[in-house]
């Protein structure tokens, strides 16, 4: 008869876990000027504007984020009677401060602590935040990879005099935090030391970017002859995204994609798997294979199939080119399944 199933041992399966990265670049020139905005999608509602790849009318565009701006409810300038959209702009802060941050004890929001030290430092009021896209992101940011360089020159038709500002998380490889319910995040510092200003977050898993309003100076004309203050307070959320674009120079980061594998050592010994189950190996109760009826039996290995406990076919490998399988050899074939 012949051998057609086997049971694995605990030695024929190992797991793996393979990290792979890619680089994403993000310049300016596509996030405003390349396609005379044509790729930006404004919404009726004016809660967040959404940036593409392409012109977002051609069905090749892909989304690459979001942006929009918030902040908090009391103790912002911003919170006045005559302010533009403020319940809007609240609101936005407090969905994302939901999300990422998470609530405190009395079952309050908590609000973005500058070092993520929660109760130790500053309270980021205002905010940009940037979402990014999961095509991008795939499962993850990689760890000390994302940058953002902005444009902090005071004039509107000049964002860049002078060099752009470079954020980065530069720690974020060593020094990240763990106490956000999205996951892992890090702290975006105005050097590539790690030792100058805490200017925002990168949330790693949730592919998201907060950034604080007070990266740019107060007298910095964002929209228009509108200076900072003037523009988070008097302009909508799409105004400010408007202003926000006009002042990226570039945005760069390494995506993750995490594989899994399991492998699977199919291994046939030498009195193992010398026959065949195909009816065309036997012709009148004869071995087609065999010249000799003293020869010895010869098969040859062209598929595995891997089954559940109760035999139901879960997973096909076919092999490169049948291997020959006799008395005297031995094969072990390494079957992998990635998820």
């Amino acid at each position: 008869m012949a051998t057609t199933f086997k049971n694995f041992t605990s030695a024929d399966i190992a797991n793996t876990r393979t990290l792979l990265h890619e680089a994403i670049p993000i310049t300016g020139t596509i996030v405003s000027g390349t396609y005379s905005d044509l790729n930006i999608q404004n919404y009726s509602h004016q809660l967040f504007q959404s940036v593409y790849d392409y012109p977002y009318l051609s069905s090749s565009a892909n989304h690459i984020f979001d942006i929009t701006f918030g902040h908090i409810s009391s103790g912002s300038a911003l919170s006045q009677s005559n302010s533009v959209a403020t319940t809007k702009k609240i609101n936005i802060y407090n969905q994302f401060a939901q999300i990422l941050v998470g609530y405190d004890t009395g079952s309050n929001i908590k609000k973005f602590d500058q070092d993520g030290n929660h109760g130790t430092g500053s309270i980021m009021n205002e905010l940009f935040f940037l979402s990014f896209a999961r095509l991008l992101v795939k499962d993850e940011i990689k760890k000390g990879s994302f940058q953002i360089s902005v444009g902090t020159g005071s004039a509107y038709a000049s964002p860049f005099a002078g060099g752009a500002l470079i954020i980065r998380d530069a720690s974020g490889v060593t020094d990240y935090r763990t106490n956000s319910p999205a996951g892992d995040y890090g702290l975006l510092y105005t050097n590539s030391a790690g030792t100058g200003d805490i200017v925002g977050h990168v949330y790693y898993q949730a592919g998201a970017v907060v950034l604080t309003a007070s990266v740019f100076p107060s007298a910095t004309v964002m929209s228009g002859t509108a200076t900072l203050d003037q523009t988070l307070s008097g302009s909508t959320i799409q105004t400010i995204a408007d202003s926000f674009r006009n002042r990226i120079q570039n945005i760069q980061f390494n995506n993750t994609t995490e594989l899994n594998s399991t492998i699977y050592f199919c291994r046939a010994f030498s009195n193992e798997f010398n026959y065949s189950s195909n009816p065309t190996y036997l012709s009148s109760s004869q071995i087609v294979v065999k010249e000799e009826a003293t020869d010895p039996p010869v098969a040859y290995i062209t598929t595995v199939g891997l089954y559940s406990a109760d035999n139901e076919l879960l997973a096909v490998a076919k092999v490169s080119e049948p291997l020959k399988k006799t008395v005297d050899t031995e094969l072990t074939i390494r079957t992998r399944l990635d998820y």
